[in-house]
């Protein structure tokens, strides 16, 4: 929903928002929404752990992939992982943020245990 202010930039799973100014990147909109998302090369493009997704008619919400963006991810766009580091947002979107692999890697040990699907935790 565009406002007065800005663009609307909705963070998924949690349903986060940040309203924010047009061109701002998508790792922008995430720290001022106080969503967590890594990255340690100061948003250069090259560290790659500032993965995200926009699908379906959200990509058109964002700037068209850079060549240095094209370049880390290839076939990934075409799933609609972004660079948060390097997507600007140009109307209201609606990001997932993936899953941390270790969280997710615990969430499923846990869950295991708790259906009784292993004796011991780890």
């Amino acid at each position: 929903m565009k406002t007065q202010k800005g663009l609307t930039v909705v963070f998924q799973p949690e349903g986060r928002k940040a309203v924010v100014p047009h061109g701002v990147t998508i790792l922008e909109a995430a720290r001022k929404a106080g969503v967590v998302i890594t990255t340690r090369c100061g948003g250069k493009a090259g560290c790659l752990m500032c993965k995200v997704k926009v699908e379906g008619q959200e990509a058109a919400a964002v700037r068209p992939a850079g060549e240095a963006e094209r370049r880390k991810l290839g076939s990934l766009l075409h799933n609609g992982v972004r660079l948060a580091c390097q997507t600007a947002v140009w109307e209201d979107v609606t990001v997932i943020i993936p899953e941390d692999p270790l969280k997710a890697a615990v969430r499923r040990k846990l869950e295991a245990a708790r259906n009784g699907e292993e004796e011991e935790l780890w």
